[in-house]
């Protein structure tokens, strides 16, 4: 069963999975510092690049199952048009209310 949005813990978390979710690239943009990095499966990735091929030209969505008790780590079924439905863990690192990296990969 996944949580509610309404329940992630961490407010920048939060608005990143509701930003993902709406297909909202401004709301996604206004969640990260300037500079974000990310890494999808160990690789560090150009985070532009990624977004768009992952989440907003493929309809990414995040359906989360769990988190961690600081609210920074998820696990979630993601999905979008290019690879389908996946298990992923997420862990975040947040800086002032803002997500300045991100990591990514297979559950």
């Amino acid at each position: 069963m996944s949580i509610a949005l309404d329940q992630l813990t961490d407010p920048a978390v939060r608005a990143f999975v509701a930003a993902v979710n709406a297909g909202d690239r401004d709301a996604f943009e206004s969640t990260l510092t300037p500079g974000a990095t990310m890494s999808d499966d160990g690789s560090d990735r150009d985070f532009a690049d990624w977004a768009e091929r992952e989440i907003f030209s493929s309809a990414g969505h995040m359906d989360v199952l769990t988190q961690t008790g600081d609210g920074l780590g998820l696990v979630a079924n993601y999905r979008n048009d290019t690879w389908g439905a996946m298990r992923t863990a997420w862990r975040f690192t947040v800086d002032n209310g803002k997500i300045s990296r991100f990591e990514t990969g297979q559950a």
